[in-house]
Formats: C-alpha cells, structure tokens, sequence
C-alpha cells in the first residue's frame, strides 16, 4: 500500500512540475503553419469599359476610351466617327480578380473594377464583357456586371466645392465573373505530397515530419527547413483529401528564433519569449538642458532727452544644465524578455530609451536574438 502512496504522489509531483511548462509552449495545428504545395491561387486582369454612368466618366482627352467604344461598336456592326464620340458615360477600367484552387466551370468569383482614367465616378455603372487573363496569357474568366462602389462626390459646381467618401473610382462587381476553365490540381496523383511551412526553419520541420511519422509510420520526411515530403499510404491512394485532412489537425510546436521587433516611429517593441540576455550592467540617465531669455530695458535719464538718447532693450540669456540622476541595473545570465522588461520599466525608461538600450545591447554582444527594425 504504502508502494502505491509513493508511486502516485511521484505521479502527481511530475504532473505539477510539468504543468507550467506545457502550458507556456505554443503548440498549434500543422494546418496553421504549413501548406500542401500546389495548392495555390492565380491572378486574373482584363481591360475592359463601365457604361451608364451619369457624366462622371472619362473625358474625350481619354483616347483609350475612344479607341474601345469604337472597336466595341464595330462588333456590333455599328461604323462611326472616333472623333465624334462623346465618352462622359463610359470609362476605361482594369478588372483583377483571384481565381481560387479547385474551381470549376461555371463557378462565380469577385471581380475589382479600378478606373484608369480621368472618370470622376464608377458607381452605378455596369461593367461590359471583360475576358480575364492569367499570367500565361490565357482566358480563364469572363467578368460582367453592375460595379458597386463604397464611396461618393458630391458638391456643387457653381461654388466649386465638393465632399468625396472613400475612393468612387474604385468599385467591386461580387460574382461577377464565371470561371470559364479550371486549373487541374491533382494532388498526390504521383503518391506523394509536400507541405511547405510559411517559415522555413529546420527544428519545426524536424518536429512536423516526426509528428506525422507518429501518426502514420514513417511516411515523411524534412527534406529541408521549408518542405516535408510525404509518401501516401495505400490505404489512402483513393482518399488524399482525408490524408491531408488528418495531417493538418496534428498538434505541432513550432519553433522560432530569437527576435525583437522595433519601431522607431511609434516606440513599439515586441519581443519573443526566447530572448536572452548575458550578465550585464545598465545606466540608465542622462543631462537636461535649459536656455532662458530675459529682456531688459535701457531707459536714459530726463535730463539726456535733447541729446538724443533712445530706450534700449537688451536680451540677457540664462543656460542652466542639470543632470539626472543615473539609474543602474544589472541583469543575471539567466534573464529573459520578462527580466529585460520589467527590470526598464522599474527605471523609467520609455519605449525610445528602451529600444536605445537593446541596441547597445545588441552591439556589445549581450543580447542573444535578433533587432529588427521596421
């Protein structure tokens, strides 16, 4: 009996000590810090005109738009004058759209309409067939719509005076363009995957393939700090998607280096929790300097008034300096970022004397992460 006392006392000694140490780890899903390669978005852009606008369109100094008006009309069978066109409700636009993985045939997808030209406006007008192109150079959506803005002028042209919201030239047309071809992506066709961290570092990637390796018998591999390649087992040849699915939910902990992020402008500083400082004194102080100017003035006696003497005013300046008091602290080896913070707060120094100190910090080899300073 007495065995089993000791035995789960020593059990829920551990448990205690081991406790606060899971707790400040950032375990995360593979999902959040990894992706499958190949699995990926494209960039659409077409050219094309918004109609029916209500005279803010583009003036006929836009020769684009002319030129396009023109051409379109031509299709239709319709010949006239370039020169006699009048463009004030119609403008020349740039459509981009993101075409997302897996899409098919058929499938709607956000288009942004932005003008490109002198139009004052967008809104209310609709956007004409617009043929979007991928970096290749070929079609895979076909854009078409009412363009709807989330801004607006107004104002009055007698006095000239006018109140914008937001950008009117700049609007968006949702689903407004239908996927026309598909990007095949077949993952694991050839029976192996790759997931690509979105930092690359060797201990994470290390930690990720020996997770999944516990999960399914080592089937990855760290090939470097930024991919991990995974055979499929064949139990899941005709089953990728719920491979990948069960790899994602894996608990991982990711490991980053020692960073501190600064910005001089605003006086923020973050800093990870791995950062470490050796054995190191700091002062902290510094001198305060003071100028004053008094004016005196010089008035002469009664008797010199008929010799032509005038009041004079003299400026007698006054420079003070007093120094602060130095505030010193010393930091053990064993320091880290709650150490360093609240060991500058206790001085009082700002965010400006703080990052100053990290530099120095830095420079005299004491400070084991990296500065960044954005």
């Amino acid at each position: 009996m007495m065995k089993k006392w000791v035995a789960l006392f020593t059990a829920i000694l551990c448990l205690s000590l081991s406790g606060p140490v899971f707790a400040e780890s950032a375990v995360t899903r593979i999902k959040d810090i990894a992706k499958v390669q190949g699995v990926r978005s494209n960039q659409l852009v077409g050219y094309g005109l918004v109609m029916g606008l209500d005279g803010t369109g583009d003036s006929n100094k836009t020769l684009e738009v002319l030129q396009s008006v023109a051409n379109m009309l031509r299709k239709f069978g319709v010949t006239i004058d370039q020169a006699s066109l009048k463009t004030k409700n119609v403008a020349a636009v740039v459509v981009t759209a993101t075409l997302p993985p897996f899409v098919r045939e058929g499938d709607t997808i956000d288009v942004t309409v932005s003008s490109m030209g002198d139009a004052k406006s967008i809104q209310g007008g609709t956007l004409i067939q617009t043929p979007l192109q991928a970096g290749n150079g070929e079609v895979y959506a076909v854009a078409q719509g009412a363009v709807s803005t989330g801004g607006f002028t107004a104002g009055n042209s007698g006095s000239g005076s006018t109140r914008q919201k937001n950008f009117p030239t700049v609007g968006l047309t949702p689903n407004g363009a239908i996927v026309e071809r598909t990007v095949e992506d077949d993952i694991g066709k050839d029976g192996t995957i790759s997931l690509s961290l979105a930092n690359a570092d060797f201990t994470t990637a290390s930690r990720v393939a020996q997770a999944i390796n516990m999960r399914y018998a080592g089937v990855a591999t760290a090939v470097n700090p930024g991919r991990i390649d995974i055979r499929i087992p064949p139990f899941f040849r005709n089953n990728v998607v719920s491979f990948v699915a069960g790899i994602e939910e894996l608990p991982v902990m990711p490991d980053n280096i020692a960073k501190v992020v600064m910005n001089e402008r605003t006086g923020t500083i973050v800093m990870g929790g791995d950062v470490a400082v050796d054995n190191i004194a700091i002062t902290q102080g510094g001198i305060s300097i003071s100028i004053e100017t008094d004016e005196d003035v010089s008035q002469p006696m009664p008797y010199n008034m008929g010799s032509g003497a005038k009041t004079v005013t003299t400026k007698n300046d006054n420079v003070s300096v007093s120094e602060e008091k130095a505030n010193t602290i010393v930091l053990d080896a064993t320091a880290n970022v709650n150490d360093i913070v609240g060991a500058l707060n206790a001085v009082g120094a700002t965010p400006r004397d703080i990052i100053s100190i990290l530099q120095a910090m830095k420079a005299a080899g004491a400070l084991h992460a990296e500065l960044e300073i954005i």
